[in-house]
């Protein structure tokens, strides 16, 4: 019987992508970052949504989740729940909106990834993170909400475009047969172990 193509695969190649997209966010967003107090302008979160597309949702949210608590130990914060929570989205809304998009011409995956992008940008940048900021770093929402929208109009264009380059060049496909040639039989995979 063969398999859902569409089932997410664990397996050493699962795995490792999953590392390096963890430490690319972390070097785009604890490294080459701009730190403005409640503002903070880095592309890491690009590669927590190409974690999403290429390995699913589960391995995305879990790739938000790793470099959000690493990135936290690397800087010295305490996690802020909130946060985290948006961090997860990040990898985990995108993927889930792949099914609407995956089969379509590339200028319809392009507005997909964007739309889903847009989508988990209000939930994760504009409600999650600054309620995260309010309520345990005790900023004042009036002080930095006008902010946090400029931090909003600039950065997510840059994340539509940058995912959508990543996605529709041959880095997807490269990507996605590695990962199912190694869950086939004979394979390395993870599953019923």
């Amino acid at each position: 019987m063969q398999k859902n193509s569409s089932k997410q695969h664990w397996n050493v190649s699962t795995l490792v992508y999953m590392a390096l997209l963890v430490a690319l966010h972390l070097v785009l967003t604890r490294v080459f970052v701009i730190e403005l107090g409640a503002y903070r302008i880095s592309i890491g979160s690009v590669a927590t949504i190409m974690a999403g597309l290429w390995l699913g949702p589960v391995a995305g949210g879990v790739c938000g989740l790793a470099a959000d608590l690493i990135g936290c130990f690397m800087k010295g914060y305490a996690v802020n729940p909130f946060i985290t929570l948006a961090a997860i989205l990040w990898g985990v809304i995108p993927a889930l909106a792949k099914p609407f998009f995956a089969n379509r011409t590339k200028k319809m995956k392009a507005v997909g990834i964007s739309v889903s992008i847009v989508i988990t940008a209000v939930f994760s940048s504009l409600i999650l993170t600054t309620a995260g900021l309010v309520i345990f770093l005790g900023y004042n929402f009036y002080a930095i909400m006008p902010g946090r929208l400029v931090q909003f109009a600039c950065m997510i264009p840059l994340y539509c475009v940058l995912s959508c380059i990543l996605y529709l060049s041959p880095l997807t496909s490269m990507v996605v047969s590695g990962i199912s040639r190694t869950a086939r039989p004979g394979g390395h995979s993870l599953e019923g172990r």
